[in-house]
């Protein structure tokens, strides 16, 4: 993996630990998730290209 592939990894889980810890302080906000599920499966289309 390169250096940008990792750093959007990297990105992706602290986004997600954000999210779930404002879930868990405030309530859900629908688009905060929307956000999350979007920035995951951007990250995963770079592993994808990435890896071929």
């Amino acid at each position: 993996m390169s250096g940008s592939t990792k750093a959007m990894g990297v990105l992706t889980v602290g986004t997600l630990v954000a999210v779930t810890a404002y879930t868990v302080a405030l309530g859900s906000n629908g688009w905060l998730w929307f956000g999350w599920v979007v920035l995951g499966l951007v990250t995963m289309g770079m592993v994808a290209t990435r890896e071929t």
